[in-house]
């Protein structure tokens, strides 16, 4: 497959393939019609970043799992992620499965306006959206973090997905 996203970027230790990745995360490679079903049951066009990401490694649990946003003045805030949400059904943690993106609207009260793709350490009360709110449904989405703790407070974290998957880094480095 030719890569269009992440040219020159080394996924050779990028994802963290434990059993509890394996049975939770990580689904079959995504198929065309796979991609536009689910992207129908959420209402949304996944990014042409995202699905690429997910045909390299369809959902886990990354080792770079830190983001430093940096501000104009130069502070900087950190956050962590746990895993990637896959483009999928049969997984708990996939986009469509048992704990996935609609779930967190339904029975968390998340907003419906994007689609959830990382969970955070802290179970369900933080999670990492494509946030379509100001791009409609098939445009290119922002990454924030949604704090429910904080009425469903949303921090941008990158103006894209290539973007934050490139600001990932390893705990040690911060």
């Amino acid at each position: 497959m030719a890569q269009t996203f992440f040219k020159g970027f080394d996924f050779s230790n990028f994802w963290r393939n434990s059993e509890y990745a394996l049975k939770n995360y990580v689904e079959e490679y995504p198929l065309p019609d796979l991609i536009s079903s689910v992207e129908q049951d959420l209402g949304y066009k996944l990014p042409a970043s995202y699905v690429d990401f997910m045909k390299l490694h369809n959902g886990g649990i990354p080792e770079k799992c830190c983001f430093t946003k940096t501000d104009s003045d130069g502070s900087g805030d950190d956050y962590t992620i746990f895993g990637f949400l896959g483009i999928g059904r049969t997984k708990c943690c996939s986009l469509c499965g048992e704990q996935g993106s609609k779930f967190m609207m339904e029975e968390w009260g998340y907003p419906n306006t994007g689609v959830y793709i990382c969970d955070c350490p802290s179970a369900g009360h933080d999670m990492v959206m494509l946030d379509y709110s100001e791009c409609g449904n098939s445009g290119e989405p922002r990454v924030v973090l949604v704090e429910q703790e904080f009425s469903y407070r949303k921090t941008l974290l990158a103006e894209n997905f290539e973007l934050f998957v490139l600001g990932l880094h390893e705990e040690e480095e911060y």
